[in-house]
């Protein structure tokens, strides 16, 4: 896939003179940790100056973290900061459900001294970051000689279940957010059903980011585990014990250690064929499928297994069009950090 041609996204600003040799700061905001990057704009692309990550919970506001950027590389100069966010943005403000704080641009700008502050919803941050992604970081997981240009759906189940897509214009591609992974679940056959009857007890709505995320994983694993009656074999005690439980039971399915690891990741797998499914129905997202997240990039091997791609384009009238899907598995980290720069120095001004 050439992504200077199939990616080729929106960004007005980006043949504009004055925003080259422009410095931005751009954040990814996580629960656990955050990372904030100081980023020059040059030659239609931004690339890192420096970089920092910080503990979350550290810091009473964004704003008190990005004061502590700026100090700890001496960073002065800048023209604009983006703000990633793992929730929607409306009117410049978000109330991320993961995340301490309320997020306020207006605040933010007033507190750092910088004019010009944005917001963006984290998966649409990622979809503008496919801009600066290079072609080894893009695995084709299916292709199609029927490939036509279209929109382009994005699902990335991590933390939480991120959802985006791309408008095609019929020149460029225009990310957007979506909540999609706050979507109800719902099941298809009778064992399913039993899972749904076990997450409503739990949660009363039961969204697919309940299914697909690091906490969907372990959903599915304690429901074979009780319900099926499957055995939780040792090593997996001891990574739950450590807060190692996505690691290890992916690990355990690769290396075929355990019949419930390889249970739990291969139920994973068809709700997120399933899920892809969907979102591609609903966006005609005949211009391709992206998988990213880190949940994604540990299932790598799984991925490229046909077994994927069967379970997607299962449909009642339309698997001659999900057939022709192209699907892509996007390698690079660090689209989300990326693409919010990217979004600063050359789609905003």
């Amino acid at each position: 896939m050439n992504n200077s041609n199939n990616f080729k996204l929106f960004l007005p600003g980006i043949a504009n003179d004055q925003n080259n040799g422009i410095t931005v700061i751009a954040a990814d905001l996580r629960k656990e940790k955050t990372t904030v990057g100081l980023y020059k704009a040059e030659n239609r692309k931004v690339t890192a100056v420096a970089t920092s990550e910080y503990v979350t919970s550290d810091y009473a506001s964004f704003s008190e973290m990005v004061k502590q950027f700026v100090a700890d590389h001496a960073v002065a100069g800048v023209s604009r900061i983006t703000v990633a966010v793992p929730g929607p943005v409306i009117g410049g403000k978000s109330e991320p459900p993961r995340l301490p704080w309320k997020l306020d641009a207006e605040e933010i700008r007033n507190a750092v001294g910088v004019e010009k502050v944005y917001l963006l919803n984290d998966l649409e941050a990622s979809a503008f970051g496919l801009e600066n992604v290079a072609d080894d970081k893009i695995l084709p997981i299916h292709t199609s000689a029927n490939f036509t240009p279209g929109n382009v759906a994005i699902l990335a189940p991590g933390a939480g279940l991120g959802e985006a897509g791309l408008f095609w214009d019929g020149a460029t591609l225009r990310p957007f957010a979506t909540e999609g992974g706050h979507c109800e679940f719902s099941p298809r056959t009778a064992d399913e059903i039993e899972f749904y009857q076990f997450l409503n007890e739990i949660y009363g709505i039961v969204s697919w980011e309940s299914v697909l995320s690091a906490s969907g994983l372990f959903n599915i694993f304690r429901f074979i585990r009780d319900i099926k009656r499957q055995i939780q074999p040792n090593f997996l005690t001891h990574a739950i014990d450590e807060g190692n439980f996505v690691d290890a039971v992916i690990k355990g399915a690769l290396e075929n250690e355990d019949r419930t690891c390889k249970m739990t990741v291969e139920t994973f797998l068809i709700f997120m064929a399933r899920e892809a499914n969907s979102l591609v129905l609903k966006l005609k997202a005949t211009g391709g499928l992206i998988l990213t997240g880190e949940l994604a990039l540990l299932m790598e091997k799984f991925l490229v297994d046909k077994k994927f791609y069967k379970h997607f384009i299962v449909s009642d009238k339309m698997e001659a069009l999900l057939q022709d899907i192209p699907i892509y598995l996007v390698k690079d980290q660090h689209t989300i950090i990326s693409g919010a720069a990217l979004y600063a120095a050359f789609f905003k001004n």
